[in-house]
């Protein structure tokens, strides 16, 4: 799908024709580098190789530096891979937000926000156990049963417990784009998108 590498800046809301408030988030889309052109023939299948966002060379691998450099462009922090790409792109080529237009919906994918070791009641939603009241103490945020007695004797497996939570690769679906603003690369999006301000995200058509 064709799509470009962005950085999210954060979430704003803006008024619409009916002067309903929706809540939106701005990305800054690109602009991204054709790094590499993947073929059926050398590689066994067709791809764009995108890269996005200046790094400076003294952070980079040799072997980073020789491939940017064949690609006549400066090294990058975020790269990759967009299978079944729209439209004929060569090497050094530049793609920026212009690839979308205003009213049509994306996929966008990140790292979401890690919150760290967290209990049932926040990590899945659990509702606590039993009353406040009636000589109960210290159980209203505990998981209760997790599993049966002699039979199974066992705890199965994916039972929902307490765990390290968020900072996970998180896909949010069909996004409307509200505003295209080409001449600051900014694009954006109804709703929240994965992740925390300045981190990468993937926008898909």
């Amino acid at each position: 799908m064709s799509g470009l590498i962005g950085k999210k800046i954060g979430m704003t809301s803006i008024f619409d024709e009916n002067g309903k408030n929706i809540p939106c988030t701005v990305i800054q889309a690109g602009p991204c580098v054709v790094t590499q052109v993947r073929t059926e023939e050398v590689d066994g299948y067709e791809a764009l190789q995108l890269g996005f966002d200046d790094k400076k060379d003294k952070n980079a691998s040799k072997a980073a530096l020789g491939h940017f450099k064949k690609a006549g462009t400066d090294v990058k922090y975020k790269v990759v891979e967009f299978r079944e790409y729209e439209g004929e792109y060569k090497l050094g080529d530049t793609i920026s937000v212009d690839l979308f237009t205003e009213g049509e919906f994306v996929d966008v994918t990140g790292t979401s926000k890690g919150k760290g070791f967290q209990g049932v009641v926040k990590r899945h939603g659990f509702g606590g156990v039993g009353q406040a009241s009636h000589g109960q103490h210290n159980r209203m945020r505990a998981p209760g049963s997790i599993g049966n007695a002699s039979y199974p004797g066992r705890v199965f497996k994916g039972i929902k417990m307490a765990g390290q939570m968020g900072g996970d690769r998180v896909k949010v679906e069909n996004l409307r784009v509200l505003k295209v603003l080409a001449d600051k690369n900014l694009l954006v999006v109804k709703g929240a998108v994965p992740g925390h301000k300045n981190s990468y995200v993937i926008i898909e058509k």
